[in-house]
C-alpha cells in the first residue's frame, strides 16, 4: 500500500541503482524496475490496496480475542456486501485510477481491446484467445472480490452468522 504512496522514490531508488551498481546488483534493480512499472503491477498493486481497505477491519476484528461477536458478525456481512459491491460496480472507477496513475508516472497502458497473450510459462501455450479487457476485468478484477467472498462464505454461511446473532 505504501509502495502507491512512494512509487517515485522507489523508482529513483532502482534507476540509482541500475546506473551506479555493480554488474548483478545492476540487473536485479532493472529486473525489479521493469516489473514495478508494468501495467499488470500497477494494477495488482491498486487491486489489492482495494481488497485490503475493504477487509481490513473485520481482520483485525477475528484477531481480537475480546471481540463481540454481534461486532464480528456485522462486520462480515459489511464486507461481503462491500466486495459485492465492488464487484458490480466498480471497474470504471477502479481501471480510471489505474490508468490515470500509469499515466502520471509514465507507464503504458495496454490496449484493452487487444488479444490477451500470456507473458510465459505453460499458459503461454495455451492461448483462450480473449481480449486484454476480459483478463484484467473478469480474471482479475472480479475473481479476486469473488474469491474473497467465497471465502468467507465457506467460513461464515448465513445460516451460521444468524445462529450465532441470535445466540448472542
Amino acid at each position: 500500500w505504501s509502495l502507491l504512496y512512494m512509487f517515485d522514490a522507489t523508482c529513483e531508488v532502482l534507476q540509482n541503482a541500475i546506473e551506479d551498481g555493480n554488474y548483478s546488483l545492476r540487473g536485479n534493480a532493472n529486473s525489479a524496475y521493469d516489473i514495478l512499472t508494468s501495467f499488470e503491477f500497477i494494477f495488482l498493486l491498486h487491486l489489492m490496496r482495494d481488497i485490503l481497505v475493504v477487509t481490513h477491519d473485520l481482520c483485525h476484528a477475528l484477531q481480537c480475542k475480546n471481540q463481540d461477536i454481534l461486532n464480528v458478525m456485522s462486520l462480515v456481512s459489511t464486507t461481503k456486501s462491500l466486495l459485492q459491491r465492488m464487484r458490480e460496480s466498480s471497474w470504471d472507477g477502479f481501471f480510471k485510477e489505474v490508468t490515470s496513475f500509469c499515466e502520471k508516472h509514465g507507464i503504458i497502458v495496454l490496449n484493452m481491446t487487444n488479444l490477451y497473450i500470456p507473458r510465459r510459462g505453460w499458459a503461454g501455450r495455451n492461448v483462450d484467445h480473449i481480449t486484454v479487457e476480459h483478463y484484467y476485468r473478469i480474471n482479475l478484477f472480479i475473481a479476486t472480490p469473488d474469491t474473497q467472498l467465497h471465502e468467507l462464505n465457506n467460513r461464515f454461511c448465513d445460516n451460521m452468522v444468524e445462529l450465532l446473532t441470535l445466540s448472542s
